[in-house]
């Protein structure tokens, strides 16, 4: 044991995993448009080659809801027998990114893009986790799921297989909720695999009339890239559909490896590596036929807050998914899926931070607000484009805030007036910067001091002395102009530097 210290918790920890990922793996296939085994097969190369490399030790790949909406249209436009080179090509790519250090790069997320992409997620798999526990088709997207919520509430109120299949997964949810109170000998096993289990044995019991896990043998869908599939990598259009692939499922990756980084205290991501992770994955998913790979949020954090420690539990989690996919389907054929889906539900409302957006709108409503916009776009459009507007918006706000300025006016009443601009002038706060000038009187002279500037942007530069040539056409004497002490020494250094 003492080579293994945390076999147990990671083996408990890992068979949590495994029952969030049978519907992930299962639901992201099915709505990609391709067969469920192929998701399934993408689920069990996350766990056993992704696993076992290095990178992020707890975060856990397989197929992602993000990327559901781009592997339909590429299957619509070039084949399913097509995928499996567009997976391999990009899966290349990823690699190639790895080993040029451009993962690293990622490192600089702001702590609320991050806090919001876990609350979009949590929001949309929530949404659309309702749906599946009631046994009704969710919406596509994510403004659907939620505001089709009532509507499917009043149909599944008049059908009693609806009613029956909520019952299920509402059960699961107050299983795992209320397991946290037994005994800690009970809560040794985890609370999920308790609600799976019981919610099981009641549909056997009751014979109730709820839908199950449904898996065929794996091998008769792999699908390794044909001549003719690969005979399309000659034609551009296919090329925009490989790099699109490569950088979503990149970033999808990386977001999530800093997300799961502020769920534990254990050893950090290891950017570059972990891309090089998940190239491998992806290129063994491209060989095989099957969706491509991401880092999935949702498994990551059910892996964490099962009390994984190392690598050990998504490797098992790999194991899992083989061993009943290929071996016993039988066994997750038993399996209700609206127990699935409250597993999921609670692991969405888990991602939900209320504590930290209480917390930030008190100390930074600037970046609670940045963490809002991110929740609220990943909804509206998808994971990939709502994490760049979160982006862009705290990018803009570092650029505001870098850019404070105070101007200082003094007027004794006669002689010159004396401005005095100090900070960061920058075109962010230009209009303030002249409102200010142009409210001077016109017919005094101004002695405009710049000495105390530590940054004087192009377009600050240029309206200034566009202001100084109007104030002069006055009549009056020519402002005088004191240059940024650093701009001046940098001058007479590069002056030194001619001479020499």
């Amino acid at each position: 044991m003492t080579k293994f210290p945390y076999l147990r918790q990671d083996f408990l920890a890992s068979i949590v995993v495994f029952l969030v990922a049978v519907p992930l793996c299962i639901g992201v296939a099915v709505a990609s448009g391709v067969p469920a085994e192929l998701g399934l097969i993408t689920g069990i190369v996350g766990g056993l080659v992704t696993g076992f490399m290095r990178g992020s030790s707890l975060q856990v790949s397989g197929p992602a809801a993000g990327m559901t909406v781009l592997v339909f249209e590429a299957v619509s436009e070039f084949g399913v027998a097509a995928l499996g080179v567009i997976v391999l090509m990009a899966g290349l790519l990823q690699l190639a990114m790895g080993f040029l250090g451009i993962g690293r790069w990622f490192r600089a997320i702001s702590v609320s893009v991050v806090e919001g992409m876990l609350c979009g997620i949590g929001l949309v798999i929530i949404a659309g986790q309702i749906y599946a526990a009631a046994g009704l088709k969710a919406p596509e997207t994510g403004i659907g799921k939620i505001a089709g919520l009532p509507g499917a509430f009043t149909d599944a109120l008049g059908s009693t297989e609806a009613l029956t299949s909520l019952a299920i997964g509402a059960g699961t949810i107050a299983v795992i909720v209320l397991w946290k109170k037994l005994p800690k000998a009970v809560q040794s096993v985890p609370g999920a695999l308790a609600a799976v289990v019981l919610a099981t044995l009641a549909t056997l019991a009751f014979s109730l009339p709820v839908a199950t896990v449904e898996v065929e043998g794996l091998l008769g869908v792999i699908q390794p890239p044909g001549t003719e599939a690969l005979s399309q990598l000659a034609g551009p259009a296919i090329w925009g559909t490989i790099i699109a692939f490569a950088l979503i499922a990149s970033a999808e990756s990386l977001f999530s490896a800093a997300a799961v980084d502020r769920l534990h205290d254990g050893p950090r991501t290891q950017y570059n590596k972990e891309m090089i992770a998940q190239g491998a994955g992806n290129t063994v998913c491209g060989l095989l036929g099957a969706l491509p790979m991401t880092a999935v949020i949702v498994r990551s954090s059910a892996n964490v807050n099962a009390g994984a420690k190392t690598k050990a539990s998504r490797v098992l989690h790999g194991v899992w998914l083989l061993l009943f996919a290929a071996a016993m389907p039988w066994a997750l054929a038993l399996i209700p899926l609206p127990a699935l889906a409250g597993i999921l539900v609670h692991a969405g409302w888990k991602l939900i931070p209320f504590r930290q957006v209480v917390a930030l709108w008190r100390a930074h409503k600037g970046e609670a607000l940045i963490l809002v916009v991110t929740a609220v776009s990943i909804v509206a459009v998808n994971m990939f484009e709502g994490v760049l507007i979160g982006l862009a918006l705290s990018v803009v706000k570092t650029a505001w805030e870098a850019s404070h300025v105070k101007l200082e006016v003094i007027d004794k009443g006669a002689g010159p007036i004396q401005a005095y601009l100090s900070g960061n002038a920058t075109f962010l706060r230009l209009p303030k910067i002249l409102d200010n000038l142009e409210s001077l009187p016109q017919d005094r002279p101004v002695e405009l001091d710049l000495s105390g500037l530590h940054h004087l942007d192009h377009a600050c530069r240029t309206a200034l002395e566009n202001w100084a040539e109007r104030h002069s056409a006055t009549g009056t004497e020519p402002v005088k102009v004191t240059e940024p002490e650093l701009e001046s020494e940098q001058s007479k250094e590069s002056e030194k530097v001619t001479v020499a």
